[in-house]
């Protein structure tokens, strides 16, 4: 028996050339996924650790609309940046180096006139049930998260 919780989620990728692969997700355009000229690929594309930034800003961009909705907690704007530092000599082989990210900074601005509690618990609750947030914890990266409180303008 399904269970109708489950949701499956798939990619195919081929490789092209060198080393970039195009990815097929669904019926949308095709993701290039390619590497910097410095790490031997001809950036035709963002390389995997850039769209894991970017993952994680849409997984965030998914979950507070969601949560706030359920809280009634209003806001107006939302925007996200997300940097990451990675030790090349992980991705070299070098042993004791780990290949993934050893940092991530997320920042968030919102722009919204709740009060500063009502804004911590939304942010407790999204960082509780963020799936790629948690993945990444989880995998033991350390993530600076600030969230930047900007008021709503007035019309």
């Amino acid at each position: 028996m399904a269970n109708a919780n489950i949701i499956e989620v798939s990619s195919a990728t081929t490789w092209s050339s060198g080393v970039a692969s195009v990815s097929q997700i669904r019926d949308f355009a095709p993701v290039i996924m390619d590497e910097p000229v410095f790490l031997g690929g001809k950036d035709t594309g963002a390389n995997p650790l850039e769209y894991v930034t970017a993952a994680l800003n849409g997984c965030k961009a998914v979950m507070i609309p969601l949560i706030a909705k359920e809280l009634k907690f209003h806001f107006t704007a939302l925007s996200f940046e997300t940097k990451g530092t990675v030790d090349l000599r992980g991705l070299m082989g070098e042993v004791g180096v780990s290949s993934h990210f050893q940092s991530l900074s997320f920042h968030v601005l919102i722009e919204t006139d709740e009060t500063e509690p009502r804004l911590q618990q939304l942010q407790h609750l999204v960082a509780t049930r963020c799936p790629v947030y948690n993945l990444l914890k989880d995998a033991g990266v350390n993530i600076e998260t600030v969230w930047q409180r900007q008021v709503a303008a007035v019309v």
